[in-house]
């Protein structure tokens, strides 16, 4: 199965958000595989802080304030197949609705940034069709300049019998 990556990079974050939002498409579910975020901008013990980061399956209305992203495919053969799952990144007003469940629920200093991997097949995250999943950052007391990789993989609908 073809990995995807979603990026932002040198995005002035200074509000709550939904770092990245994505939506599996009707053709395949999703396998969500790692989440990365940092920042460049603050550094030194003056400027430490904490952020919350929280990662939740399940709201059936979109956010928005942010913008689309193509992803790209990890295979860099001018055949590859493109993604078919829609990805925002930066949505200042969050998804809403439904009945999510929070997955993750962490803090991370910036001075260190933020990583969460499945590092075994049955830690990774698996989106049904149309199934929505967010990273959602609390707001930092200053404005950041921050970085954020979405790696994923569409691994088709699940057989039927």
């Amino acid at each position: 199965m073809p990995l995807f990556t979603a990026t932002f990079a040198g995005v002035a974050v200074s509000a709550a958000q939904d770092a990245f939002e994505i939506t599996a498409p009707a053709t395949s579910r999703v396998k969500v595989k790692e989440v990365r975020l940092g920042q460049y901008s603050d550094f030194g013990d003056a400027a430490a802080e904490i952020l919350s980061v929280t990662v939740l399956r399940g709201h059936t209305a979109s956010g928005s304030g942010g913008s689309a992203i193509t992803p790209g495919n990890m295979a860099g053969w001018s055949a590859a197949p493109a993604a078919v799952s829609a990805v925002e990144a930066n949505n200042t007003t969050v998804a809403s609705g439904g009945s999510p469940v929070t997955l993750v629920a962490d803090a991370f200093n910036i001075q260190q940034g933020w990583c969460w991997r499945a590092w075994e097949e049955y830690e990774e995250i698996i989106l049904e069709v149309n199934q929505r999943l967010v990273v959602r950052l609390s707001a930092p007391i200053d404005p950041l300049t921050m970085n954020g990789t979405l790696l994923f993989e569409e691994i088709g609908k699940p057989p039927t019998n």
